[in-house]
């Protein structure tokens, strides 16, 4: 007897796999894509010192507008990359909503322009470079921790683990809702947010 066919995946639980901006490969051909891991994170770290020692309001959109530029360049999905951008446009603007009721205008959009940078040039790290390349240039990165008693290897191991909790955990909140749902409780907090906890600490052991 032949066995049944398998049940399609819940299309919310695929999205899922590109919900937030880490350890979100886009395979593709562009310079950024072929260029090695190292360059590219060292190149994030760059932005972020950037970031840092600019200052002002136009220097901050100018980087803005260089990321932008990059990320264009490596010809990502737009809608995939949108919606990884999402949150952090929302945060951007309550952040800048907040920073130009206490600080003024020029503050708001310096912020909320160093905010987008990274978080833009960070997605497109990942979008560019397998996790399996990021973790390896980690690993190499993390030997001289060795002289502290700390192996390179955990700190690799420490930081794809954290790659995979962050869509897993998402994937478990959203299966404890959809049952919560299916009982007729999606209003009642506890059920969801107890079969939730339960699920992570079961994944996580």
């Amino acid at each position: 007897m032949s066995a049944p066919p398998a049940r399609p995946a819940d299309p919310r639980h695929q999205r899922l796999r590109w919900a937030g901006p880490l350890g979100l490969h886009q395979p593709g051909a562009s310079w950024l894509h072929r260029a090695p891991a190292g360059t590219k994170l060292l190149g994030l770290a760059a932005v972020g010192a950037a970031v840092l020692v600019v200052s002002g309001p136009w220097p901050s959109l100018a980087l803005l507008a260089g990321a932008l530029g990059v990320a264009a360049s490596a010809r990502l999905r737009l809608r995939t990359t949108l919606r990884q951008l999402l949150p952090v446009l929302v945060v951007a603007v309550l952040v800048g909503g907040f920073q130009a009721w206490r600080r003024g205008p020029a503050i708001a959009v310096e912020v909320a322009a160093d905010l987008v940078t990274v978080v833009v040039v960070a997605v497109v790290l990942t979008a560019t470079t397998p996790a399996d390349r990021l973790l390896d240039v980690l690993g190499r990165a993390a030997r001289p921790l060795r002289h502290v008693g700390l192996r390179p290897e955990v700190v690799a191991l420490a930081v794809g683990l954290m790659l995979r909790a962050v869509p897993a955990l998402l994937e478990t909140s959203l299966e404890a809702r959809d049952a919560a749902r299916a009982r007729g409780l999606e209003r009642d907090p506890r059920a969801v947010l107890v079969p939730a906890a339960v699920r992570a600490v079961g994944r996580a052991r």
